[in-house]
C-alpha cells in the first residue's frame, strides 16, 4: 500500500466536473506496481456553502481555486482506513475541517490524521453519512439528497472499472475493481466484508431508494444506468 503523504504531493489528475447540483467530482491516478489506479474525490455543497470532501486527493493549484470557488472545505471524509493518502496534507491546508471516519478505521485512520468524528453533523437533512452494515463499521457511505434525486457514494465496495487497458487491466480484473459490469471486488470481500448477509440486506435497502439516480465509487466510473438494480445484483452476488 502506498503510504500517506506528509505534503501536498500532486498526483495525475483530471477536472473536476459536476454530476449534480451541488456535486462535484474528480479522478486522479496512482502510481502502482506494473499499473496506475484510477480514484475519484467527490465534494459536496451543503446549504450554506460548506463542503464535504469525501476521499480527498491533493490537486493542483487551478483546481483547487476551482474548488475554493464552489464552497469553503469543512468537512474531510476518509471512508475506510485504505484511503489516508492525502489526509494530512489536507487538514494541514484546511485545519478547520472536522475530520470524519468511519468507526471501526479510526484508529488507523488516526496514524495519519486526527479524527474529530465518526457521526458528523452537517447541518443539512439533506446529506446523510452512513457507516455501511457487515464491514464492522469500516466502510463509510454518503447520501446526497437534490432536487434531481439521490446520489449513493460508495467507497471501495463497489468497483466500476471500465476504461482502463494493459497489463494492469487484467490485474484490476483479478482483485475485481475492474469488469464489465460493477461488482463487489474480491480483495474487499475478504478485508472488508466481515458479514455478507447483513451488507447484503444493506445493499437491498438502498436499491429500494426510487429517487436514486446514480452510484459514485471510488474506483471506476459512476453508474446512472439503473443503479437500483445494479445493487439488488450485488446483493445478489453475496448469497
Amino acid at each position: 500500500m502506498t503510504q500517506p503523504y506528509t505534503h501536498w504531493n500532486v498526483l495525475p489528475h483530471g477536472k473536476l466536473s459536476a454530476i449534480d447540483e451541488g456535486i462535484l467530482t474528480v479522478v486522479g491516478q496512482i502510481r502502482m506496481p506494473l499499473m496506475n489506479l484510477p480514484r475519484r474525490m467527490t465534494v459536496v455543497r451543503l446549504n450554506d456553502s460548506r463542503l464535504v470532501v469525501w476521499s480527498a486527493i491533493a490537486l493542483d493549484e487551478q483546481e483547487m481555486a476551482t474548488l475554493e470557488a464552489f464552497g469553503r472545505p469543512a468537512f474531510l471524509i476518509v471512508p475506510n482506513d485504505h484511503h489516508r493518502l492525502d489526509a494530512r496534507a489536507w487538514k494541514d491546508r484546511y485545519p478547520q475541517m472536522q475530520v470524519v471516519a468511519p468507526e471501526g478505521s479510526r484508529a488507523k485512520v488516526e496514524e495519519v490524521v486526527p479524527v474529530d468524528t465518526t457521526a458528523p453533523d452537517f447541518g443539512d437533512s439533506r446529506v446523510e453519512f452512513v457507516t455501511v452494515a457487515g464491514t464492522r463499521d469500516q466502510e463509510a457511505a454518503l447520501i446526497v439528497r437534490t432536487p434531481n434525486g439521490t446520489t449513493l457514494v460508495l467507497n471501495d465496495l463497489v468497483g466500476n472499472i471500465r476504461s482502463e487497458s494493459g497489463i494492469g487491466t487484467s490485474l484490476l480484473r483479478i482483485a475485481g475493481f475492474a469488469g464489465n459490469a460493477a461488482q463487489i471486488p474480491r480483495v474487499v470481500k475478504l478485508v472488508l466484508v466481515k458479514d455478507p448477509n447483513a451488507l447484503r440486506g444493506q445493499l437491498s435497502r438502498w436499491g429500494e431508494m426510487q429517487s436514486l439516480k446514480r452510484i459514485v465509487v471510488s474506483h471506476g466510473d459512476p453508474i446512472e444506468t439503473n443503479p437500483q438494480q445494479t445493487l439488488r445484483d450485488l446483493a445478489g452476488s453475496l448469497a
